[in-house]
């Protein structure tokens, strides 16, 4: 009896050693069995920034979570797309960049060794994902090897073989007209009682010209740059209709600053490829007011174009005009130098740096000059909705050749207008109303008054038709003017 007692505690013992070292970690498996084969799975998630979630095992449902290994061990990590957005993985010092994988649900599978010692920062290299959070450690311990991650193994649903490093492509020829005329906006309101207004929002990224020779992929609301221009008048219910292209590689959502309510609409609206939804709010405050993309990274989806004007209506509706225009200001950060022909790609510590190569109205280098300048005639009044989507940059607005009659400060409608300014401010952000009278023929070119921005793209044309008026304005045009 007593020996049966003895060999079965020595049975549990052995048992509960056995256990012991089937939980040990990474550095003590190593020690004892040599380098190991590990697998862990990542999927992307969009519901708190952009991130890595841990999927199975001791990560499972962690947030950018920790990888674990020792040198010389054998890593497989499968990715998944959790929301259709396009990711990759990259551990820059393991010189490990694995395929891109895009649609929702989908995955790839790579396999590296763990050759060196150290903590290590892998991330997403989708520009603008790393910085809206995706990036995670890996820690690997023990000695360093002679083995390398060069010769990786790729499976699964995304890239044949690993992304190449950006290099300036060709110019697009598959191309959208992205640049919004300024024309094109819903006229003034009937006087009426407040109702229920449907906008419909769809999230769509296309190819555009940005310049002669030179094409950039734009992230846009409904396909242009500025997205359209919407009418509501103040106590109208608005009801966002709002879906993400199937063919979109991002998430994207859409934030009213005329909304009374959390996030502007954003924490309803971020969207995956192919996904839609509507939400609701009451326009409480006349006003003309900004709205944008406010998915993570914010200034990455703004620069790239998401951005447009909502004017809410005080009662009553505004003085009349007799036209009536729509005008963005926006930056765009490129990874090769101003005027590069080719098809430019986003830089994003540019982005990050407040140094953006093009500075434009309406979308486009030339928009509002050879494309589709304003036009009008004498004896007309004009009224310009003015806004800055940025992200970054404040506007000083100014037509040359003109004085604006009424300026609208910070788009405040219910005050007082200001009369007789030659300039004003506009924040990123932000908008105004100005509306100024045309008694002489020619052209007014519409600027930022910080003037180097010229030299980036920033202008635009009001050309205004009518019989010389030379007790107002006379004299010979002198060759060199610029004008």
């Amino acid at each position: 009896m007593k020996h049966t007692t003895f060999f079965t505690l020595l049975l549990v013992a052995m048992l509960a050693l056995s256990g012991c070292q089937g939980q040990a970690s990474a550095d003590e498996t190593a020690g004892d069995s040599g380098p190991a084969s590990l697998s862990f799975e990542l999927k992307s998630d969009i519901s708190s920034g952009m991130t890595f979630i841990g999927v199975g095992g001791e990560i499972h449902d962690k947030v950018n979570p920790i990888i674990k290994a020792n040198v010389g061990d054998t890593i497989t990590i499968t990715l998944t797309s959790g929301e259709g957005a396009e990711h990759d993985f990259v551990i820059d010092e393991l010189g490990v960049k694995s395929p891109s994988v895009t649609g929702q649900g989908e995955s790839v599978t790579f396999t590296f060794v763990a050759d060196k010692p150290g903590k290590f920062t892998y991330y997403c290299s989708i520009p603008g994902h790393r910085q809206a959070g995706m990036e995670g450690v890996i820690e690997i311990v023990g000695e360093a090897t002679d083995a390398s991650p060069e010769s990786m193994d790729y499976t699964g649903s995304g890239s044949a073989a690993p992304v190449a490093a950006a290099t300036l492509a060709p110019a697009s020829t598959n191309l959208s007209d992205i640049v919004r005329d300024p024309a094109d906006l819903p006229g003034p309101l009937p006087l009426r009682e407040p109702q229920t207004v449907v906008v419909e929002l769809e999230t769509i990224e296309v190819d555009g010209q940005l310049a002669d020779g030179t094409t950039f992929t734009y992230w846009t609301f409904n396909g242009q740059v500025p997205g359209p221009f919407i009418r509501v008048r103040v106590g109208d219910t608005v009801i966002v209709k709002f879906k993400n292209a199937d063919s979109s590689k991002m998430p994207h959502s859409v934030d009213f600053h005329a909304t009374t309510g959390p996030g502007g609409g954003a924490v309803f609206t971020n969207m995956g490829p192919g996904q839609e939804t509507q939400f609701q709010f009451m326009a409480l405050n006349p006003g003309l007011y900004v709205y944008h993309c406010a998915t993570p990274m914010v200034a990455h989806h703004i620069a790239n174009g998401m951005y447009g004007l909502i004017l809410v209506e005080p009662e009553g509706g505004l003085p009349p005009v007799d036209r009536e225009f729509y005008v963005m200001q926006g930056e765009i950060y490129t990874a090769a130098k101003f005027g590069t022909q080719g098809h430019q790609t986003e830089d994003i510590e540019a982005l990050l740096d407040e140094d953006p190569e093009y500075l434009v109205f309406n979308g486009a280098v030339g928009a509002l000059t050879t494309q589709k300048p304003l036009t009008a005639n004498t004896g007309e009044t004009v009224r310009i909705f003015f806004g800055v989507g940025g992200p970054n940059f404040t506007s000083s607005f100014h037509v040359i050749g003109e004085i604006f009659d009424r300026v609208y400060d910070q788009a405040s409608l219910t005050s007082s207008p200001l009369t007789d300014v030659q300039t004003t401010l506009v924040p990123p952000g932000g908008a105004t109303m100005v509306e100024f009278g045309l008694e002489v023929p020619g052209n007014y070119i519409l600027v930022d008054h910080a003037l180097s921005r010229l030299q980036r793209g920033l202008a635009g044309f009001l050309i205004v038709e009518g019989d010389p008026v030379p007790e107002i304005f006379d004299g010979t045009p002198m060759p060199g003017s610029g004008h």
